[in-house]
């Protein structure tokens, strides 16, 4: 009988699926819209944008694109943040069924919300965007293109995708692979690390691009999202060990003004506040209420 015990459990080890099958391979998958393949100016962007409806479908289309391409690499679960304008840009119909999507504000870690549900894997960027610090791409800001010049952690430069790659790391998640134009992949890349890359289009100025077709972008973000997932292993995560400091600069300067009224915070120059956290997780909550907060939020 110990035998046939020895036997059985020798079989299990070599045949049982090995540790990312039995856990399953997680994925969080990001989304904005101006690096979405032909998105160049406000019209494809806003609500009232006489294309934004059709934006919505490419958009979504590209979300559903690296969806199925994580489950056809070996992911088993899905999370998307929906995470431009207010939020609710994607067709939540045309995923699959065993999809999540995270919708609309506020939200304590914006972009990157669904992250500290933990047991990620990976997250992804799709239709992301170089920072305002950048010199250029299409649209290049950070968080708000209306009230923000600048955003640095620990006196680096920290564009959306840097920032949102810092949170995941709070939770040991790698950024794999990101979608955009040319500047946003290679700001990406050269601040965070080795990730994919799917170039959808190359800017030529603010409001200007050469783009893939709609087509051909899906093809590629699959593609990249694949080659991604399929090494996953070869990925780290960003982390920045805290204390953090992070210096915000606005457009305006009654906002650094005002905030310098509470304690937590130290106005550096005429536009920019200064906070210290401990961690990314703080750092984010901050920057969220920073960048949402009105009185004029009902109900």
């Amino acid at each position: 009988m110990r035998i046939i015990c020895l036997l059985l459990t020798v079989f299990g080890m070599i045949y049982a699926p090995n540790a990312v099958a039995q856990d399953g391979l997680k994925i969080h998958i990001s989304v904005d819209l101006e690096g979405i393949a032909g998105a160049v100016t406000g019209d494809q962007l806003g609500t009232g944008g006489f294309e934004y409806q059709r934006f919505r479908e490419f958009a979504t289309a590209e979300a559903v694109a690296a969806v199925e391409a994580a489950f056809e690499a070996g992911a088993t679960e899905v999370l998307v943040a929906d995470s431009h304008g207010n939020g609710q840009n994607l067709l939540i119909e045309k995923f699959p069924e065993n999809v999540k999507v995270i919708r609309s504000w506020p939200r304590k870690l914006g972009m990157m919300q669904g992250i500290e549900e933990g047991g990620f894997d990976g997250a992804i960027y799709i239709g992301y965007h170089s920072s305002t610090n950048y010199m250029s791409g299409v649209r290049a800001h950070t968080k708000s293109s209306a009230s923000l010049t600048g955003l640095t952690l620990n006196g680096k430069i920290a564009g959306e995708s840097y920032f949102n790659a810092a949170l995941a790391g709070e939770y040991n998640v790698p950024v794999i692979m990101i979608s955009g134009d040319q500047d946003a992949v290679k700001e990406a890349q050269d601040s965070i690390g080795d990730m994919e890359g799917a170039v959808v289009k190359w800017a030529y100025s603010f409001h200007s691009a050469k783009s893939l077709s709609p087509v051909a972008s899906r093809k590629l973000i699959a593609e990249k999202v694949k080659a991604a997932v399929k090494r996953i292993d070869d990925f780290k995560p960003l982390k920045i060990e805290g204390p953090i400091t992070m210096d915000m600069s606005f457009k305006n300067y009654r906002v650094s003004e005002m905030l310098a009224y509470l304690p937590q915070f130290e106005r550096i120059n005429s536009h920019t506040i200064r906070y210290v956290g401990p961690d990314m997780i703080d750092i984010s909550t901050v920057a969220t209420f920073i960048t949402g907060y009105s009185l004029e939020l009902s109900p």
